[in-house]
């Protein structure tokens, strides 16, 4: 039963000794050595290349500095966390990934104007709240009340914008159109890549105009990701990408995952998901506990190792989480 529970499916037949259930091996290894970041006690670690790695252990073990060690370590890392995608109301999902440049320079072939014409940030913007969709008015011994603009009724536009249309829809209707809604509206291949990264991720439900300040630090960290998946050979390190996340969202994380290794890239991760410890290739475990009780490799190995592992609260949970997965068994009735 338990083989059946951890680790990939249908993988080639390993290459390294360690790997087993089907997984191939790594393609080398990174090494580590003397890595005394905050509390990490002279560590030395190999990180497998090629493969999905998972950093476990309690708060404060020294998961995140293990993590920054091999940040600073060539080759170059591509790091996703929840830092470095500041929130911004005049910024959104589609121009974050570069989605609306395009989409601008269609409106303005089409209506021989500059793109800039249909940007609300720039001369697209309504005249009279600047872009701001709304006006807000105040006093010194007020506090200021913001309102919805009556000239361009929130949609940040100058109205004369809006009598420009793409494949039947003005710029507003595009941006309100969801990124799933999207893939099928858009024939270019450019946009309809950028825009199925959005979707990979998790994150079709979210609109094109939706601005960054209303994302949850986990939704900007995904769209971080949607940005980098086009990468190979790369080593991506990703901080708790399953904050905040829906059972089927992680799901669908787990198999974004799965890409980014299939296309030869390695992917680190600092994760307590026992769904995604479940299904990592190798498994680094710190601890025995926090702060200046951490800083320990406690356990590395497959997460069917694990199971055997001994004063580990990783490998405690995992043994209590398939106990109580594990489907009961049925008695007949007697007499």
């Amino acid at each position: 039963m338990l083989p059946g529970m951890i680790g990939r499916p249908g993988w080639p037949v390993h290459r390294g000794t360690a790997w087993g259930g089907g997984v191939e091996g790594p393609t080398g290894a990174l090494t580590l050595a003397d890595a005394r970041r905050h509390n990490l006690k002279n560590i030395t670690v190999e990180i497998p290349l090629g493969v999905l790695t998972v950093l476990t252990g309690v708060a404060g073990s020294g998961k995140s500095s293990l993590a920054g060690e091999l940040a600073d370590q060539p080759p170059e890392a591509v790091v996703v966390d929840q830092a470095g995608l500041t929130g911004s109301s005049r910024s959104t999902p589609a121009s974050h990934l570069g989605i609306m440049d395009a989409i601008r320079k269609q409106f303005a072939d089409a209506a021989d104007l500059e793109p800039g014409y249909f940007s609300f940030n720039s001369k697209g913007a309504c005249a009279r709240c600047g872009g701001k969709g709304q006006i807000t008015a105040g006093t010194a011994f007020v506090d200021s009340v913001a309102t919805r603009c009556e000239q361009c009724d929130g949609n940040r536009f100058d109205p004369e914008v809006l009598t420009h249309r793409l494949n039947g829809k003005n710029v507003v209707e595009i941006l309100a159109l969801t990124v799933e809604e999207a893939v099928a509206f858009f024939t270019d291949r450019t946009i309809q890549r950028k825009v199925a990264s959005l979707v990979d991720v998790g994150l079709g439900y979210l609109t094109f105009g939706q601005s960054l300040d209303c994302l949850s630090g986990g939704e900007r960290q995904r769209l971080k990701l949607a940005s980098e998946l086009h990468k190979t050979g790369s080593l991506y390190l990703l901080d708790e990408p399953t904050t905040g996340l829906h059972s089927s969202d992680t799901r669908t994380l787990i198999n974004v995952l799965d890409r980014l290794v299939d296309a030869g890239n390695t992917a680190v991760i600092i994760e307590h998901h026992l769904d995604v410890i479940k299904h990592a290739d190798w498994i680094i475990d710190l601890g025995p506990d926090g702060g200046r009780h951490g800083g320990q490799i406690i356990f590395q190995g497959t997460p069917a190792q694990l199971l055997r592992a001994k004063n580990s609260f990783t490998a405690d949970a995992l043994r209590h989480e398939l106990r109580t997965t594990a489907p009961r068994r049925r008695t007949s009735d007697s007499g």
